[in-house]
This record gives C-alpha cells, sequence and structure tokens, in this order.
C-alpha cells in the first residue's frame, strides 16, 4: 500500500531544500519534471518512479491541518508552508524514503511530520528488488497505484481522504480516457464532503477492504469484486447488487448524539458582464447561517487562500477563456463546521454557479431553519437565484463520510427563482396538485415561490417533493404572468 507523508514547516522550502530531502535516497537516483512542473518526481536510476513531491503550497487558512488531518496533529502555526510526498510501490524502501524527505524538510525548515511516526532523516538504502513498478517513462498519474484500460486505482491510507490536487488530476485523467477513479482504503478511513462529491455517481467508486466483509461501496454498501481490471458490484441470485454486511452492522447506529446536518442545494444565473463577481450568493448564504462570510478557498484541499471573490472571479473569467468550467471549495471557521463546493460554467445563458452548501450542528446546537426564508428572498431578489432546495440529514456534525449507511437527507423546502417562476409560468407553478402551498418572495411583479415541505424529519417530505417536481416539469409553456 502507498504512503503519503506530509511536511509542515514554518519557512518555504527551498528548491536547495528539496533537493536535499529527495537525495535521502542516494545521488544516483533520477529526478523528473511533471505537470508543468508542479510535482517533481524521483526515480531509480532505471527510471522507475519511486517518490511524488507535489509543489509547497502556502497554506493561509487557520484550521485546516486539524480539519484535515485530525486535531492532535502538531504543526507550527499558520501560515505555514505544506508540502506532500507520495511514496509508491516500486520499491519496499520507498516508503521511508518518502519519512525521510519530509523529515529532513521539518528539520532544515522548522515543521513537523504527518504522520510523525514516519518522520526520520536516514539515509535509505535501496535495494534493486521492485514490485509492481511503472515501466520507465510510462504516462500514469503520479497518485495512480494501478492502471487498467477500465480503471485508475488510488490505494490509500489516511483517517480523512481529502480532494487533493493528485486526486483532482487522477479524476481528471480518468474521466478523459474513459476510466473510473476507484479509491481504495481501510474501513476507518473517512471522506470529505469535496471528495464525495466528486465520486458521486458511476463509474466512480469508494472501495472499503474490510477484513471480514471483503471489499465493498462505501456510498452505496455493494459487495466488490475484482473482474476484468475493475472492482465491480457482486450481484445476487435476482441480478441485484448483493450488500455488504459491514455498511449496515446491526446494532451500531451511524450517527450518535443527535449531530445534523444542513444541506443547501443553490443554482444562480448571471448575465456575463465585466462587472459580474462570481461567489457572491454564496458568501450571502455562508453569513445569514453563521455570521460570518467563508474563511478561505481553493480548488482542491487543503484550501490554503483566504477568501477573496475577485480572485476566484479571476480564476473563473480565465478558464472560461480556454472553454473549461471552475470547480472550487470554500471552508469556514474550524469551530463551526461549514464547507461548499461550486461548479462555475459559461452557458449561453450566461454564468451558471451550481453550489453545495453543508453545514453543521451537534446536539446542543440549534439548526437555523427558520432563517432559511429570509434567505431564499435575499437570494432570489439580489443573487440571481434559480432554484434552492434545503435539506436536513442526521449525520457527523464535522461533515464528513464514514463508509456506512447513514440517513438520507430529508426535504425542508424548495425554491424557485424568479425567472424560472416566469419561464414555469406563474399561475401553473403557484397551483401544484398537492399539499403545498408556495410563498411569494419578492416584488409582486416579478415573483419567486417557495415550497415548504417539512421541518426535515418527515419522510414523506421527498413524495411531496417528486410530485412538486412532476408538476413544475409539467409546464403549459412561457407565462406573461
Amino acid at each position: 500500500m502507498t504512503k503519503d507523508v506530509i511536511a509542515l514547516t514554518e519557512k518555504m522550502p527551498d528548491p536547495v531544500t528539496v533537493l536535499a530531502g529527495l537525495y535521502a535516497g542516494g545521488p544516483d537516483l533520477r529526478i523528473n519534471a511533471l505537470a508543468d512542473g508542479a510535482i517533481t518526481q524521483l526515480c531509480t536510476p532505471a527510471g522507475h518512479p519511486l517518490l511524488s513531491v507535489e509543489i509547497p503550497l502556502l497554506l493561509q487558512v487557520p484550521g485546516e491541518v486539524s480539519r484535515l488531518l485530525g486535531p492532535r496533529t502538531q504543526a507550527p502555526d499558520t501560515p505555514l508552508w505544506w508540502t506532500e510526498a507520495r511514496a509508491t510501490t516500486a520499491l519496499a524502501e520507498a516508503e521511508r524514503l518518502a519519512g525521510s524527505f519530509a523529515g529532513r524538510l521539518a528539520t532544515v525548515l522548522g515543521g513537523t511530520v504527518w504522520p510523525p511516526e514516519a518522520a526520520h532523516t536516514d539515509v535509505v538504502p535501496l535495494s534493486t528488488q521492485t514490485t509492481t513498478a511503472p515501466a520507465p517513462g510510462t504516462t500514469t498519474p503520479p497518485a495512480t497505484d494501478i492502471l487498467t484500460d477500465r480503471a485508475a486505482i488510488v490505494i490509500q491510507d489516511r483517517p480523512l481522504i481529502p480532494m487533493t490536487s493528485w486526486l483532482s488530476d487522477t479524476l481528471s485523467t480518468a474521466i478523459t480516457t474513459g476510466r473510473a477513479l476507484q479509491i481504495v482504503t481501510p474501513p476507518h478511513t473517512r471522506l470529505t464532503l469535496p471528495t464525495r462529491n466528486a465520486l458521486g455517481g458511476h463509474p466512480h467508486r469508494w472501495v472499503v477492504q474490510h477484513p471480514a466483509s471483503g471489499y465493498y461501496d462505501g456510498l452505496s454498501g455493494a459487495e466488490l469484486h475484482w473482474t476484468d481490471g475493475a472492482f465491480t458490484p457482486t450481484k445476487d441470485t435476482d441480478g441485484k447488487p448483493r450488500l455488504a454486511e459491514a455498511f449496515h452492522p446491526p446494532g451500531n447506529p451511524p450517527v450518535a448524539h443527535g449531530e445534523r446536518q444542513l444541506l443547501l442545494t443553490l443554482r444562480t444565473l448571471h448575465p456575463a458582464t465585466e462587472d459580474l463577481l462570481l461567489g457572491d450568493a454564496l458568501e450571502t448564504a455562508w453569513h445569514h447561517l453563521t455570521g460570518a462570510p467563508p474563511a478561505g478557498w481553493s480548488t482542491a484541499e487543503p484550501v490554503n487562500l483566504p477568501w477573496n471573490k475577485r480572485q476566484l472571479t479571476d480564476l473563473a473569467r480565465a478558464r472560461a477563456q480556454q472553454s473549461a468550467p471552475t470547480w472550487l471549495i470554500a471552508i469556514g471557521a474550524l469551530e463551526h463546521p461549514t464547507i461548499a463546493t461550486t461548479r462555475i460554467t459559461h452557458t449561453p445563458a450566461g454564468i451558471e454557479e451550481h453550489t453545495t452548501l453543508a453545514l453543521g450542528y451537534g446536539p446542543d446546537e440549534t439548526v437555523p431553519l427558520d432563517s432559511l426564508p429570509d434567505l431564499a428572498e435575499t437570494l432570489a431578489t439580489q443573487h440571481g437565484l434559480t432554484s434552492l432546495l434545503t435539506t436536513l440529514r442526521t449525520a457527523r456534525r464535522d461533515l464528513t463520510i464514514p463508509p456506512h449507511l447513514e440517513p438520507p437527507p430529508i426535504p425542508v423546502s424548495f425554491t424557485l427563482g424568479p425567472d424560472s417562476v416566469r419561464d414555469i409560468g406563474l399561475t401553473h407553478a403557484e397551483n401544484p396538485t398537492l399539499d403545498v402551498t408556495p410563498i411569494r418572495l419578492g416584488p409582486t411583479a416579478r415573483p419567486a415561490l417557495r415550497y415548504p415541505l417539512g421541518d426535515g424529519t418527515d419522510p414523506d417530505a421527498w413524495t411531496r417533493l417528486q410530485q412538486l417536481n412532476q408538476h413544475l416539469g409539467r409546464r403549459p409553456g412561457r407565462s406573461a404572468n
């Protein structure tokens, strides 16, 4: 199994120090630059990859080390430098080589290593016995452990799997080459919400290796087996996926102590003007529900940049000029778990922002359901709201995803923005054929509609939402109302 080792240092890792760390395995190793210099790869003299090191990242957002590596992790105060090394399975000594690389950086630059037991500064003599080393000159992404015609397999052994730039690049490569990304972890591992969202849907999978249950999908619970170069569901006699017992262990409730998550699925549309500033709707929702703006943003985890709408707008504009969407992550203060992912696309209709915002609450904290109507109206009248779905679920306050069954979210309300109401027709949208009475928001001449569906505890709210969607989908056409 491969191993990730991270150096957390007070000073920036300069090229000389990085080079000294890389030569922990001796002076005969080869060094290659990949991904336009963003990744440095250490190889055997024969060219087999040993160690891949990502370009050092200046971490400016407080709490990120604790969020991703655990509250007991010792690290310098923010800002600090995060340098991640990934050992391959090319040689048995590769993991110790990663620990020596990180240990040398921490010793010279001041700092610590995660995991702490990996740190040392010894020279690591390398044997000539390779195992599954990729052939010299292969184009396998550095984070990929096994590459087949069907899947890119990434093996991870860390308590929490973030959507790092490693994983993001591997996912992008897998998609463009027609492969599935399959992340293999032990059963104690959890996913961050961005990683969960990125894996959402076939063919990508979270493969949990359980000592008693074998392999199973950590999101669906389906038993898995290896066939034809990928992990595939095991079927029962009726041809349906067989569920692993470890996914829903008897007598072991998935969430204890009344922890909950409030989830908002938010879509906005803006004209593509020069003065457009993206992230406004997300910031408004964040401030409305927490009393503060986001703490930071980035295009991968760890989230390293202080929150700045101008910077993320500039990035989205630059990517739009390349006909590419922008995907970003935002996080809040550590004491109030809040995280969001946003996908920004340039379409013929304008600039669309699709956001998933999650907030965690403990048993003694009040979920601010009463503030949702005012938030919906603000988004509808000031921020180009297309639609807003709010749901509530029983789940971990820290917003991480464990590899076992969790109760599904339950709808609280659904809101249509004024343009959506106009397109459907006000009369039709205002008269659903079910026991849901919409509430008008905003100006009379151009209203939005909010549909209350429940308090987040009634499973029948899903039926009401489904019926509402069916009604709204049977729109009679554009109305003058």
